[in-house]
């Protein structure tokens, strides 16, 4: 196996695995998306509220504000020493007390642990009238997205890596190169070329307008792939690669273990 990067920031990285196989691709891009934990808003108790969302359509709104997430600190709940009763490792409280008349803001929360902030401080919970108030107490645990949405810790996909293959004898090049949403083609001396590989999405709309008919070809390998991070803020997308390897080799160990013991 042979991995590369190819371009990374704070909220985005994509890179290229080399020598494996589909199943396995698939289940990094699973483990990456449902099993790697993030911190979220999960119990809501509000003293006060006259503003004009129901609680229940502010509990999701609170719910989905992504929180920066620092897994050194924190424990998901089953695996707590407390054994799920609650505790300073596996959960956070987190206090909201606004009067309006005012916009709430995704930075009015106040959290207990001031590496635990909202990732977008700017995001609107709700506009308070005057004399509108709204005061809660919340908490926060680590979670995954296979329970839930709200504990995805970004969009991940991945693609075949890019091939493609152009006849000499295709006649229409001009057509081809226009029918590509992704700039992937140029022409030199009226002959169509590949200029950007890796931005092909294997849409095949060049395939279809080629003429003659499968003057090009276009597949994607299925031994090298490239994945795509697109972070929500909570975790960097290496923190996100990182943590869902660490979380893959736990499973490993545990089926492992439980093969044993069949």
């Amino acid at each position: 196996m042979e991995i590369e990067l190819l371009k990374r920031d704070n909220e985005k990285a994509s890179f290229v695995i080399k020598g494996i196989n589909p199943a396995i691709a698939n289940t990094l891009r699973r483990v990456m998306a449902s099993e790697t934990p993030i911190m979220a808003i999960e119990d809501i108790t509000f003293t006060k509220n006259s503003s004009a969302l129901y609680d229940e359509i502010l509990a999701l709104r609170l719910g989905l504000i992504p929180l920066k997430t620092d897994l050194k600190s924190y424990e998901l709940k089953e695996r707590c020493t407390c054994k799920g009763e609650g505790c300073a490792k596996c959960q956070l409280n987190i206090k909201l007390n606004c009067k309006g008349p005012c916009t709430v803001y995704a930075s009015d929360l106040k959290s207990q642990d001031p590496k635990i902030q909202p990732v977008f401080p700017k995001i609107p919970i709700v506009k308070l009238m005057k004399n509108h108030e709204l005061e809660f107490e919340a908490v926060a645990v680590l979670g995954q997205g296979k329970t839930h949405a709200k504990f995805s810790p970004g969009l991940i996909y991945y693609k075949g890596y890019p091939k493609i293959k152009i006849a000499d004898n295709l006649k229409n090049p001009e057509k081809c190169l226009a029918s590509c949403p992704v700039s992937v083609y140029e022409l030199k001396n009226k002959t169509l070329k590949v200029k950007n590989l890796i931005n092909c999405i294997l849409c095949n709309a060049c395939v279809e307008v080629a003429d003659p008919k499968n003057a090009i070809e276009v597949i994607g390998s299925e031994k090298d792939y490239i994945f795509y991070i697109e972070s929500w803020g909570q975790l960097s997308p290496k923190e996100i690669f990182v943590e869902a390897l660490n979380v893959f080799d736990n499973m490993l160990d545990e089926f492992t273990s439980k093969l044993k013991k069949a």
